[in-house]
């Protein structure tokens, strides 16, 4: 049976062949259909190296990045774009909205850059809007969101063509403790209620606790018998772990 994504034996090097950095080494794990997985880390022990690898946004020195049973390192630039385009969706910390769209010609991009009309997928649209709470915002530009709704507008983007996969970057890295909370209960819900499988990378033991499963990252390395299962869990469980890892 094929997973939404495989990683296999990743590596990742900086530096000359003389001088080479590990930044990534031995990373191997499986996401599970429907799952919602959190990748765990303090900064600089891998966590953005690791998402680009997977994403096919950078290509690992050694290991291979499977997704729905597609070899990333196999393909092409034009196949990994392919790829990305029709599989994967992605919700940033910095929301990376089209400042001149508005809120629904921003979620609808993915739809035009697919080839599709999004008159077409109005409904799809609406039902996105309405779901994450700003249905109301539809035709606001970003200058005048909150950080809390530029982050539910990304994720409607993120989810508009019901990928088989989103990819979430500290999804909470810039708004206020309250406003992440929400965010993060929304992604989860509005990934559930579209069948996408969730891998989250964060720094933010609270935003871990709300996923099923959370692997933990410490200086490029993954230990599997680190590994949180069958989440949501309570903050302590996250941070006695943390703790036990020295992060």
């Amino acid at each position: 049976m094929s997973h939404p994504l495989s990683a296999r034996g990743l590596y990742r090097f900086h530096g000359t062949e003389s001088q080479r950095v590990p930044v990534l080494e031995d990373v191997s794990f499986d996401l599970e259909e429907g799952s919602f997985t959190a990748i765990m880390g303090p900064s600089g022990s891998g966590k953005s190296t690791l998402l680009h690898l997977l994403a096919g946004l950078d290509s690992p020195s050694a290991g291979e990045v499977v997704i729905g049973g597609g070899a990333m390192s196999d393909a092409t630039e034009a196949g990994r774009t392919a790829l990305r385009r029709d599989s994967l969706g992605f919700v940033f910390q910095f929301f990376n909205l089209l400042p001149d769209l508005s809120v629904a010609e921003n979620v609808a991009l993915p739809l035009r850059i697919r080839g599709k009309r999004p008159g077409a997928h109005a409904k799809r649209i609406d039902e996105l809007l309405e779901l994450l709470g700003i249905a109301n915002l539809r035709d606001r530009v970003p200058a005048g969101l909150s950080g809390g709704e530029l982050q539910r507008v990304s994720i409607a983007r993120a989810l508009v063509t019901s990928p088989p996969l989103v990819l979430a970057d500290e999804p909470t890295g810039n708004l206020s403790s309250k406003a992440g909370e929400e965010v993060i209960q929304l992604l989860k819900q509005a990934a559930r209620k579209t069948g996408s499988t969730l891998l989250l990378v964060t720094h933010n033991p609270r935003d871990a606790a709300e996923a099923d499963r959370v692997l933990f990252l410490h200086d490029g390395r993954m230990d599997p018998t680190a590994t949180l299962s069958g989440g949501p869990f309570e903050l302590a469980q996250v941070h006695g772990r943390l703790q036990e890892l020295g992060i």
